[in-house]
């Protein structure tokens, strides 16, 4: 999967997580907006790459992995980040409230209105969401 790939299938996950918010079925639209931070974040990854360059193996190992603190590092945007967060309480508000998703949410059925809306606002907001801020370095 290429870059403008990751970066189509975490707006596509973006829009499926919405849909499923309006429709009330928060466990998916919790774990589809998780997903579109990864692939933002993996879309990052991939800029790292030169066309005609052999990847870096153990770049390429760590990066299939669900853990966006770590999707952050490996996209060399933690210490962007950090500064980021910084002047901004909203991004860090926001960032505190996205790092904590996991893939193994799939599985709970048990995600609360509150929970899904949450995440979904703090990856979407328009000033200071997180996918927002990702997406100005994809």
């Amino acid at each position: 999967m290429n870059r403008s790939a990751l970066q189509k299938v975490s707006q596509l996950r973006r829009s499926d997580a919405r849909a499923l918010l309006v429709a009330r079925r928060y466990a998916g639209a919790y774990y589809l907006i998780g997903y579109a931070v990864e692939c933002a974040l993996k879309a990052c990854i991939a800029k790292q790459i030169r066309r005609h360059d052999f990847p870096d193996k153990k770049l390429i190992v760590d990066a299939h992995t669900h853990d966006l603190d770590r999707l952050v590092r490996l996209a060399g945007l933690q210490p962007e980040l950090e500064r980021a967060c910084q002047r901004s309480p909203a991004l860090e508000l926001n960032w505190t409230v996205t790092k904590d998703w996991s893939e193994i949410k799939r599985y709970d059925g048990d995600i609360s209105a509150p929970q899904a809306k949450d995440l979904y606002s703090a990856c979407v907001a328009r000033k200071h969401g997180v996918l927002t801020w990702i997406k100005q370095r994809w």
